[in-house]
């Protein structure tokens, strides 16, 4: 009989401990209720500034390798049009767009480095046609800045 009452009196305990618990969720915080320090805070903060510190050079290194490749990739398409209109039409284009305006592509592309329609054409003689004539043998980057390979982008 002595068991069954220490084993009421802890059920008690324990129903009334649970029943403390779940209202003290309740609650609204008090002064003794337990949440994070200005120190803890701080040190989570501190933490993401490094990580921060760390990946933004690598991100940008990242976007400069991504326009690099753009870059290229539209310098030798250009080239390869500016090509394919000669053999065509028999002559060079005076422009960019009359390499449009022929239907070779749809838009000038914007230079990656200047973010704008700003190329630099290259004019020079038609060595492949008899009649010769003037016209745009190639295409460059108007940017004046130099590029991860220490290397004018004008002079790709």
């Amino acid at each position: 009989m002595l068991g069954n009452l220490k084993q009421t009196t802890s059920d008690k305990r324990r129903k009334a401990v649970n029943e403390q618990s779940s209202i003290a969720h309740c609650l609204p915080p008090t002064a003794h209720s337990r949440g994070f320090t200005l120190l803890e805070l701080m040190i989570v903060i501190s933490i993401i500034v490094i990580l921060a510190s760390i990946a933004l050079p690598q991100y940008q290194k990242y976007v400069l390798r991504a326009q690099e490749t753009t870059l290229r990739h539209n310098l030798h398409t250009m080239r390869k049009l500016i090509d394919q209109y000669a053999a065509d039409k028999g002559k060079l284009p005076q422009s960019l767009d009359d390499i449009v305006t022929a239907g070779y592509m749809r838009e000038v592309p914007v230079d990656p480095m200047t973010e704008q329609k700003d190329w630099n054409l290259v004019m020079g003689e038609d060595t492949s046609s008899i009649e010769g004539g003037q016209g745009m043998t190639d295409v460059r980057s108007a940017s004046t800045e130099l590029s991860s390979v220490d290397t004018p982008y004008s002079e790709w």
